[in-house]
């Protein structure tokens, strides 16, 4: 998986990465992808919404067709993917490498990245 490093990404915003990532891979037919914003947003009334995925959870989430081999020949299957965008100068909180972790550990890809040319 590609990870951060500033020694490789050009010096333009997270939000226009992020746009050329969703752009490059949305061309492919195997790939879907979806911007996951978090936060949290104060209501009229007072009260709190949590909204997003998760704290720590990256800002491009989707997944990517697999086939399987031997007893499941032939058919496609679908592996969570978590792309989190930084730029070359951006901090990766803790929350969000444990998600990256957590997302590889458990079979998905989780890729941190400021490359608009991401490798899945």
């Amino acid at each position: 998986m590609k990870n951060h490093s500033n020694a490789e990404c050009d010096p333009v915003s997270e939000s226009a990465i992020m746009r050329q990532i969703h752009a490059h891979l949305g061309l492919r037919e195997d790939i879907r992808l979806f911007r996951n914003n978090v936060g949290v947003a104060k209501m009229a009334n007072g009260s709190y919404l949590k909204y997003g995925l998760a704290t720590g959870s990256a800002d491009l989430i989707g997944w990517k067709s697999r086939v399987i081999t031997q007893d499941d020949v032939g058919k496609t299957f679908a592996q969570f993917l978590s792309i989190e965008v930084k730029t070359p100068k951006g901090v990766v909180a803790s929350q969000q490498r444990k998600w990256q972790e957590i997302v590889n550990r458990m079979g998905g890809i989780g890729i941190i990245t400021c490359d608009k040319e991401v490798v899945v």
